[in-house]
């Protein structure tokens, strides 16, 4: 048999997983080629708890090296362009041919598009932001705080309402709730909208039981650095701390591809992944899937997850020569961390009709220790291996997340 390339962009969730996955299922003539610009993982899900103290950088950032199979080629580069026709991918120092390509570049990051973020906001989607905000959460005296959602659409839906929550027991245990006024403004009309008014209003009451003021149906417009929120209704807010969601774009080696719809992400096939193209697929926060009720499919890495083994299963298949079965069902799961020790939990079917099925638990500390759990498994390895196995049976079965590093 000739050998195939595929060739992953984006060394995330999304491409992590269908790599690890591919190595396992093709021979050795076969090449997965992953290419990443950092070269190094970051579990997001651990950012807000970098933003407290409760993790050091350096424990939820990974050499990609340590994280892939044997087998699994890396190069660290930097992605310009995507040329379907011409079944190649221009990076800054190579040309890369493909048989079979995977996108999973995720989202780019956009503060310059809000006048002022740069200069008074808080980042918490960075390691270099979460970091910077740690340091300030420190120094803070108290007064007014600002959790804002800056634009739609945004990644990991509940992390700026689990933000506020975790400040909230940040001020708490440092006893300085009684000078801190805490505030959450964004231009959904409830939290986490796309699954549904019954979490949506759950997780408001979430805020509100701990005095939370939600203000939402505002869109922001601008930041006086001074201290002043605009949003485009004419309305203002003030802050002595600002926390923001920065705006996200697609990311720009889509541009010109031919791969995207008219907002720039990239449409694909909701059950097989795969784009106009036969042999590209798209998984994770780069794509745009449109649900049975209108809305889009969030940007959370449960699904880059998910979508990644059903796409190395349609790739793996068409090179053996076979056909795969396997179709993304648009199972998905979020928790939200509320401090001391508790978090909230949702699972549902996002594909269901007319709405998503989305059932939410009993918030406890089963969820919070399922998180810490699934963290350890797949930050591990080498000497913490057995530690990452328990890790992986007991988050797996909190969670039902499959193995796939």
């Amino acid at each position: 048999m000739v050998g195939k390339r595929i060739v992953i962009l984006g060394g995330g969730v999304g491409g992590l997983v269908a790599a690890n996955e591919l190595r396992r299922k093709l021979g050795r003539e076969h090449r997965v080629i992953v290419v990443d610009r950092s070269g190094r993982h970051i579990f997001s899900p651990s950012l807000p708890w970098v933003m407290v103290g409760w993790r050091r950088p350096e424990g939820i950032t990974k050499d990609l090296r340590r994280m892939v199979r044997p087998g699994v080629q890396l190069v660290q580069d930097l992605v310009l362009t995507i040329d379907p026709k011409g079944q190649k991918v221009m990076t800054e120092t190579q040309e890369l041919e493909y048989d079979y390509l995977l996108v999973a570049l995720g989202a780019d990051l956009a503060p310059e598009v809000i006048p002022g973020y740069a200069e008074a906001a808080h980042n918490f989607f960075t390691v270099d932001g979460v970091t910077k905000l740690d340091a300030a959460l420190k120094a803070f005296q108290g007064g007014r705080v600002a959790v804002v959602v800056s634009a739609l659409p945004y990644k990991c839906p509940a992390v700026p309402y689990e933000a506020a929550l975790l400040l909230h027991d940040f001020f708490r245990r440092r006893g300085m709730l009684g000078r801190i006024d805490l505030k959450v403004f964004t231009p959904e009309h409830l939290p986490m909208p796309v699954a549904g008014p019954v979490l949506g209003q759950a997780v408001k009451g979430m805020l509100e039981e701990k005095g939370i003021a939600f203000h939402p149906d505002v869109q922001l417009i601008s930041i006086d650095p001074t201290g002043e929120l605009k949003f485009r209704d004419g309305t203002t807010a003030s802050f002595d701390l600002l926390v923001a969601v920065p705006p996200h774009r697609p990311p720009k080696p889509l541009r010109g591809s031919g791969l995207t719809n008219e907002a720039g992400w990239v449409s694909v096939d909701k059950r097989t992944l795969r784009t106009n193209y036969d042999n590209i697929y798209a998984v994770g926060d780069v794509t745009s899937i449109t649900l049975p009720n209108g809305k889009l499919l969030p940007k959370a890495g449960v699904f880059a997850h998910f979508e990644a083994k059903i796409v190395a299963r349609q790739i793996a298949a068409d090179i053996l020569g076979g056909r795969s079965e396997a179709s993304f069902d648009g199972l998905g799961y979020c928790s939200i961390e509320m401090g001391g020790g508790r978090a909230g939990f949702a699972s549902g079917n996002f594909y269901a009709e007319p709405e998503p099925a989305v059932e939410l638990r009993r918030p406890g500390r089963t969820w919070h220790w399922g998180r810490v759990l699934f963290e350890r498994y797949w930050m591990g390895d080498g000497l913490s291996r057995l530690t990452s196995s328990w890790a992986l049976i007991l988050g797996s079965r909190l969670f039902r997340v499959p193995a796939s590093l």
